[in-house]
């Protein structure tokens, strides 16, 4: 039986974590006075309360208090994000406008295509040359010249031209909402300027502990780089054992998805805990005496945090050398722990440190997997007994695979869509080849055993090879899962009760479940019978390409001049596709004419059921349109020189359909000439898509 003294962060972590999720969804800058009031008074009643629990009889009224101190952890968590806000501060940069900044890097730039990437944080703004105090975080795409390209580090001091603007939201149905995901970092600007604006002070800022870890990254990086001769198994070395992120062919990272063997390549607790084994078995010769075997686990605590700090301290490596600092600490002193306290103790920490955090997606799958194998796992692996040694170490693994998998599988759909089926014996496969590569990797790197790195080599590209030959299997995964919020609440809650209720012997909370596993199923079932009766227009907002999807059924003819290697394809079209549940797409370009069972384009006129499009572009020039002809909309591409007024007078149309190919000065005459005769138009660049049912 567990105690409530046991699990005192577990019973903390819960409001905690609501007041940090309400604060980053409604919260205001306005609020933190009135937050930090509140907290402060409910501060002071516990303590008044604890200070003076006998005279007052406090134990009279335990349950108000209880109530009193949920309340105040929730308050504490809404505080820390509204304070952890940057766009809150009244000294935050974008608030004002401004003719340069001065700025620190505060990252390791990302070059791609001769792109760097990086972010910065701001520290003093400029206004008639006069300097000023600002904070905030701004992402920057510099242009380099391939010439004289410059070279940047982290801690580099810069000033920049002042022409940042918000992040843009996403546009098209599914699309990666890169807004989201950047404000869950704390970032809401971005700029985009050449290398000429951009001055280098020679300076050098930031935290010298993280300037020393990234650089001692990169000579370990060197390191492999000299001695692995195979691109694929350079980059997965540096990317396993250092947390490097290097250039993973597609090939690869689809082989580690579909076997639901991903979490191999960031580096995480199974990591942490590969090392504490070798290190805990390497110097148990020091058990012998009290005082050897504390300086032993210390030692490994020491080493266990400067692996944390080369790997660029992300949450997951930070949750496991907190949790395993807590957990020798706790064997050094004779302490029993409790497993999920320390759990729930390590994500506050964390919280408190960033509240920002709770949206990381490593952060979240990390603590539920982990949960999962503290709660699941021993309860999986008495469902078989296995006399055999060397069998029952396997059903171990296969538990293990097993609970992790359970644990995070409504999560992993929801933000992957798909479901590894091959999930145990892609674990299984890996899980030495895993071990060997941690030993050697680490031992190439500490020890110099550099005659180590082809056999070091050679294992990373057996596992690689295993893997892609997993993932080729016959039904290797289930694609295109796509979950609403409801929907992942529901399977959430009904996954949940299910397994409670296993454990527990609970037949009404087994009935519970099945039934909220039927509504999930019924609501998957109506989106499927949905999808097989679609028939839609669905006009995509680009940035200057253009692309229109005609759905029937699970088919689409696709009107574009993208192709589907095109990485604008695969990042804003294809995600909308996939969600509909199209599986088979025919690419037609603005030029071609084809004739595919209810869809018809011949000479620039499409029709679609019912609905039909006029396509005008440069061949439209100087041309009148004779026959007064009527369609549902007219489609402007490619700066056609036509206004507003003659089309309403040689046309009959609706709507007005303006797409990314024209340039911007034209856009804004085509939708002023539109305002001027009230006429529905829409423009598909920087606006959401537009989309059109014909059912």
């Amino acid at each position: 039986m567990t105690f409530k003294s046991e699990i005192v962060f577990v019973r903390i972590l819960f409001p905690f974590i609501a007041g940090i999720v309400c604060a980053y969804l409604f919260g205001k800058g306005s609020l933190i006075t009135t937050c930090l009031i509140a907290t402060a008074l409910l501060l002071s009643y516990l303590f008044f309360i604890n200070l003076f629990y006998k005279k007052i009889k406090a134990y009279n009224f335990k349950g108000a208090t209880g109530v009193v101190f949920y309340i105040f952890c929730f308050a504490l968590g809404g505080l820390l994000c509204l304070l952890n806000t940057q766009s809150f501060r009244k000294d935050y940069y974008a608030n004002q406008s401004y003719d340069y900044l001065k700025v620190w890097v505060n990252g390791e730039p990302q070059l791609t295509n001769n792109i760097l990437r990086f972010e910065v944080e701001v520290s003093s703004v400029y206004q008639n040359n006069k300097p000023k105090f600002a904070t905030g975080k701004l992402l920057i795409a510099l242009k380099i010249d391939s010439l004289r390209p410059v070279k940047l580090n982290y801690g580099d001091e810069l000033i920049i031209a002042s022409k940042y603007l918000p992040i843009e939201p996403s546009y098209n149905p599914a699309e990666f909402d890169f807004k989201a995901w950047l404000s869950s970092k704390n970032i809401y600007q971005q700029t985009f300027i050449n290398q000429d604006h951009l001055v280098n002070l020679k300076t050098s800022t930031g935290n010298p502990i993280i300037k020393y870890a990234i650089e001692e990254r990169k000579k370990q990086v060197e390191i492999y780089r000299h001695f692995i001769k195979n691109d694929e198994a350079f980059a997965v070395a540096s990317t396993l054992v250092l947390g490097y992120r290097a250039d993973l062919s597609k090939e690869t990272l689809a082989a580690y998805s579909k076997t639901g063997t991903i979490h191999a390549l960031s580096v995480s607790g199974s990591h942490i805990a590969i090392i504490f084994f070798l290190l805990n078995s390497m110097l148990s010769f020091l058990d012998r005496k009290k005082f050897l075997m504390i300086f032993k686990l210390f030692f490994i605590c020491t080493l266990i945090w400067y692996y944390s700090l080369l790997t660029g301290f992300s949450s997951s490596v930070l949750r496991s050398a907190i949790m395993i600092t807590i957990f020798i600490l706790a064997k050094a002193f004779n302490r029993n722990s409790n497993n999920y306290n320390i759990l729930a103790f390590t994500a506050f920490t964390l919280l408190v440190y960033n509240p920002f955090f709770i949206w990381d997606v490593g952060f979240q799958l990390s603590f539920i997997s982990v949960f999962g194998l503290i709660y699941l796992q021993p309860k999986i692996y008495k469902w078989i007994y296995v006399k055999n040694k060397w069998l029952d170490k396997i059903w171990s693994a296969v538990a293990l695979s097993l609970a992790a998998q359970l644990a995070t599988f409504p999560l992993s759909v929801y933000y992957f869509h798909q479901f590894p089926m091959y999930f145990i014996l892609g674990n299984l496969f890996i899980l030495l080849p895993l071990i060997a590569m941690m030993y050697l990797g680490i031992g190439i790197l500490v020890l110099r055993v550099y005659f180590l790195a082809p056999i070091f080599e050679w294992i990373i590209t057996f596992t690689n090879n295993g893997l892609k030959w997993i993932a080729d299997l016959p039904f290797s995964g289930i694609t295109s899962i796509w979950l609403s919020e409801w929907q992942l609440l529901l399977l959430s809650l009904a996954l949940l009760l299910l397994v409670y209720s296993l454990v527990n012997y609970r037949k009404k909370l087994l009935v519970t479940s099945i039934c909220l596993l039927l509504i999930f199923q019924s609501f998957s079932a109506y989106y499927k019978i949905a999808a097989a009766k679609q028939s839609k227009i669905l006009f995509y907002s680009l940035r200057k390409n253009y692309a229109a999807a005609f759905i029937d059924a699970d088919r689409a003819i696709l009107l574009t001049d993208l192709s589907p290697e095109d990485k604008n394809y695969q990042f804003f079209v294809q995600p909308a596709l996939d969600k509909m549940q199209v599986v088979d797409v025919l690419f037609v370009n603005w030029e071609q004419d084809t004739i595919v069972n209810s869809f018809v384009k011949f000479k620039k006129q499409i029709k679609f059921h019912q609905y039909s499009i006029l396509m005008i572009d440069e061949s439209f020039n100087y041309k009148k349109i004779n026959g007064l002809p009527k369609f549902n909309a007219v489609w402007l591409h490619q700066n056609p020189k036509k206004d507003i007024s003659s089309l309403r007078t040689e046309t009959i149309f609706s709507t007005l359909l303006i797409d990314a190919t024209n340039k911007d000065y034209r856009i804004k005459a085509y939708e002023d000439g539109a305002n001027k005769f009230q006429l529905q138009h829409y423009t598909l660049k920087k606006n959401k898509a537009y989309l059109i049912n014909l059912k």
